[in-house]
């Protein structure tokens, strides 16, 4: 390499007026290689998939991946939109979801098939979880009712559920975040940066899509003992809120068949199906 530098007229020695910007080029065009490296390979998340069972959309950018899924003409079993930034990301109860281009996952699952009844923030956890197991595996991921992934006591993925009249049929449409990078944070936000996923992503949503193409099939099986078993607050105390407000404080005992949180307090177990909850000691 050195001589071929010499021989294009490049002298490198200490008071080299192009030392610097040499420098800054090799470090540009690395850069690129990184990026063209992490970017979605359509062909990698199709990988084993009936072509015939789903459609894709693949967006540098857009303003929301569910938004778009309402938008377009749904003739699959399910279609699939990515983006690598979304401009109005949205998050549960109204939330905005950061979704800078950094190499992380905005996906989202819209499918007028006919679903059972097994709730599907839910359902769409532990498909995510069974999911990144692949290339997380030292047990550290986890859930967090109903909707959030957790590591290392923050939120590393999100999930957004929502339902549409499309005609006569329903049109679920299932958003998920997962966060891989995150320059910016806030004080519970985190991500996965620890384990370098940023160019294992178009396999990652292969593995949801494959996972999710299944649950479409077959169901799955003892639903709530896998979710209680990624479960990051079993049998712990937690607070309960509804509009910003705690207004119950109790051990939380699992879910039953509906999705609904079982909660223990004054020798008495109960069911709660609104609000949020929030778990001592898990966000920090």
């Amino acid at each position: 390499e050195a001589a071929d530098l010499q021989s294009a007229g490049i002298n490198h020695s200490p008071t080299s007026p192009f030392k610097g910007m040499y420098f800054c080029s090799r470090m540009l065009l690395s850069q690129l290689n990184l990026c063209i490296l992490n970017k979605l390979n359509k062909k990698e998340i199709l990988s084993n998939i009936d072509r015939t069972r789903v459609n894709i959309n693949i967006f540098d950018q857009i303003d929301s991946t569910n938004e778009e899924s309402k938008r377009i003409k749904i003739n699959s079993d399910i279609h699939i939109i990515i983006a690598e930034e979304q401009i109005k990301g949205k998050g549960r109860l109204g939330k905005k979801w950061s979704s800078p281009n950094l190499g992380n996952i905005y996906l989202t699952i819209a499918t007028l098939k006919e679903l059972n009844d097994a709730p599907l923030s839910l359902i769409t956890g532990i498909l995510c979880i069974e999911a990144l197991k692949n290339f997380v595996t030292d047990g550290s991921l986890g859930l967090k009712w109903p909707n959030d992934l957790v590591f290392a006591n923050k939120k590393v993925g999100g999930i957004l559920i929502e339902r549409e009249i499309k005609g006569n049929k329903n049109l679920s449409i299932i958003g998920i975040g997962i966060n891989f990078d995150l320059q910016e944070k806030e004080s519970w936000w985190g991500d996965l940066s620890k384990y370098e996923l940023k160019s294992k992503r178009s396999k990652i949503i292969n593995n949801i899509i494959l996972n999710f193409i299944d649950f479409i099939d077959n169901g799955i099986y003892d639903w709530q003992s896998k979710w209680e078993d990624m479960c990051i607050h079993m049998n712990k105390e937690i607070k309960i809120l509804r509009n910003n407000e705690i207004t119950d404080t109790a051990i939380f005992k699992g879910i039953n068949k509906e999705g609904k949180i079982k909660i223990f307090k004054n020798d008495e177990e109960k069911t709660i199906e609104f609000g949020e909850i929030s778990i001592k000691g898990i966000y920090k």
